[in-house]
């Protein structure tokens, strides 16, 4: 983590924008699937795992939108319970999306989450 260190009497104002946290995000991202319709998520980080959880949503047959940190899941087309496994594999999270298949489907078909 940075530091600031600040001298003087002088009073500090502005604002920061905080970025959305991966470890929230991808949770709910992955409970989009159990739903069967439109999900909006608001401040989602741009990083890496985000897209590959869309990729997985999408190729399960979800409709995802993103942009300008929304994301925008529509899970009422999402018909298939196989995680592909080129995706699996590139990051360990990717597990979260087997419990909302489990979920919704009943069963899952998964190889080992990577990372």
């Amino acid at each position: 983590m940075n530091s600031y260190i600040i001298e003087g009497g002088k009073r500090l104002n502005g604002t920061v924008e905080i970025s959305g946290s991966k470890n929230s995000s991808l949770p709910i991202l992955a409970a989009t699937v159990l739903g069967d319709g439109i999900a909006k998520l608001y401040n989602v980080p741009n990083i890496s795992d985000i897209d590959n959880t869309i990729e997985i949503i999408k190729r399960l047959g979800g409709k995802v939108k993103k942009y300008n940190g929304k994301i925008e899941v529509n899970s009422k087309n999402i018909n298939q319970t196989e995680i592909p496994a080129e995706l699996m594999s590139k990051m360990r999270s990717s597990v979260i999306l087997a419990g909302a298949l489990l979920g919704k489907f009943k069963k899952v078909k998964f190889s080992y989450p990577g990372g």
